[in-house]
This record gives C-alpha cells, sequence and structure tokens, in this order.
C-alpha cells in the first residue's frame, strides 16, 4: 500500500501498470455515482470504452441487490456483482452465486448494542429493508440507493436468523466511531464491521468483506487479482485496496483510505471514475 505522500494523481500513473490491468471493480456511492445518486452519462460513456477494449467491468457495494439492479440494467453489466459489502454475489437478473448472513445471535447483540448506544439501526433481510421509524435522516437517500420503501417494523426477531446486514446511522462522529470499536470488540470475529458512509456503520457476515467479494468476482472473469483494479472511498473499501493490482480512492475519500490507495482520481461529483477508466482505455492505444 501506499503511504498518504506517496499518493498520485491517475494522470501519474506508469502507463505499464494500467495497460495490465483486465478488470475494474468499482463501488457506487461516493465512487461510482454522484452525491445525488444519479450516474453521470460521462461515467456510462467511459465504461462502454472500456468494454470496448475489452477490459471488464463490475460492481461491489454495501448497497442490497435491488439497489444495483438499475445500475447493472444502464450499464449493461452481464457478470456477477456483489451486494453487502461482497457479502452476497450475485448474476444480473438476481440469480444468487453465494450469499453469507450473520448468525442470529450476532445479528440480535449488535441491534442490542446500537439501542444501547441510543443509534438508530436498519435490518436488511430476505431482500427487503426494516426500520423502525420514518422520520429520521438518511431515509430518503436510502430509498433511492436501496431501490425500495422501507419495512416500519418495531420489533427485527421475526428477520434476524436471516440478517444481510446491520446497520447503525448516525451523523454524530464521535458517537458512531464509539459504536465501531464498541462492535469490534464485541463482535469483530463475528461480523465484518465498517462505515460505508460517514453516517452509516454496516455489520455483514464475518470474512466476507470486499477484499472477500473482489477475490469472488475476479474468479468469475478469470482474471488475477495482480490486473484487477478497483475504485471506493470509505473504509469498507480498503480490503479490496490491499489486494488488487491498482487501488484507486476517490479525490473526496478521507486522508486514511487515500493512504490506502496506490492514486487518487478526481472526486466522484466531478466523474473521478470516467477519468480514471479513460486513463485505462488509452494505455491501450
Amino acid at each position: 500500500m501506499a503511504s498518504a505522500g506517496m499518493i498520485r494523481s491517475c494522470a501519474g500513473l506508469d502507463e505499464s501498470r494500467l495497460a495490465a490491468i483486465r478488470l475494474v471493480v468499482s463501488d457506487i456511492d461516493g465512487t461510482l455515482v454522484r452525491p445525488d445518486k444519479s450516474l453521470a452519462p460521462a461515467t456510462v460513456e467511459a465504461v462502454a470504452r472500456l468494454r470496448a477494449v475489452g477490459i471488464g467491468f463490475t460492481l461491489i457495494s454495501a448497497r442490497p441487490p435491488s439497489g444495483l439492479a438499475a445500475l447493472i440494467e444502464t450499464l449493461s453489466l452481464e457478470t456477477p456483482v456483489g451486494a453487502f459489502n461482497g457479502a452476497t454475489i450475485f448474476r444480473p437478473g438476481g440469480a444468487i452465486v453465494e450469499a453469507h448472513h450473520l448468525d442470529e445471535d450476532v445479528a440480535r447483540g449488535i441491534v442490542e448494542a446500537y439501542d444501547g448506544l441510543d443509534i438508530p439501526v436498519w435490518l436488511f433481510a430476505d431482500g427487503r429493508w426494516m426500520t423502525r421509524r420514518l422520520d429520521m435522516p438518511h431515509i430518503r437517500q436510502e430509498i433511492v440507493a436501496a431501490a425500495q420503501e422501507p419495512v416500519l417494523a418495531e420489533d427485527f426477531g421475526r428477520w434476524l436468523g436471516r440478517a444481510d446486514k446491520v446497520q447503525g446511522v448516525c451523523d454524530d462522529p464521535e458517537r458512531l466511531e464509539r459504536a465501531e470499536a464498541i462492535l469490534i470488540a464485541r463482535f469483530g470475529q463475528r461480523a465484518t464491521i465498517a462505515k460505508s458512509q460517514p453516517y452509516y456503520l454496516d455489520a455483514t457476515a464475518p470474512a466476507t468483506d470486499k477484499g472477500h467479494g473482489v477475490r469472488q468476482l475476479a474468479g468469475a472473469f478469470d482474471v488475477p487479482l495482480s490486473a484487477v483494479a478497483v475504485l471506493g472511498d470509505m473504509p469498507n473499501d480498503v480490503p479490496m485496496f490491499r489486494i488488487a493490482g491498482l487501488a484507486v480512492a476517490m479525490g473526496q475519500a478521507p486522508v486514511e483510505v487515500k493512504a490506502e490507495a496506490h492514486a487518487a482520481t478526481l472526486s466522484n461529483s466531478a466523474d473521478g471514475v470516467a477519468a480514471f477508466l479513460d486513463r485505462i482505455v488509452s494505455s491501450r492505444n
């Protein structure tokens, strides 16, 4: 990995390194899409140019599968993608390749820990998104990201045995950091715990982070990890940064995330993914 002082812009990357890339795996929120969750035409066009020169492209995200469907269609993807931070791998159309869930007692314990910290909690299971209240921050943007309306449920009990993700929602950075430390101490051996947004703290199945997901996706494309480039912006992207041949952080990513990358591109509001993909395409000319 590169130190913070070694982060280079994509324009400064060695051409031979770019030319070695055969697959690009992109995070979605904060990376592929703009802050308003829209997919820029420039990004759609750049993905098409990338695939036209024979380079694979796919997605991995903290989103549930429902939140990837529209992007899969717009980008005309035909190969597996990753949801729930890599805990679920599925094919366009919905066929599950693999899916890993939290153990019931772990899911229950995490919900109780969030309750003890007075942090609102969302539960994802059985293809649905459950919340105890609707009058809270980030509901509207999650409806867009997850491409579904939440189920209002005071008691999560019926879903805890099949939980894909338990997510704390909190705009207080200090309280969310305290929650992260508590969850890692209590459940770090039995869950993957990481922030997917500055205000979201995710708990998903153990040993199935984005590093795991990228390994599975690379295998589906029959591409070695040394020929995989990944793009991301948050701590939950770091596991894939550490295994990919080329890790690229978004321009607005936190310093600690950029420190794990080999290079940085423009921000997601400035179509940084498109800029990076076109650098790869130009390396083929």
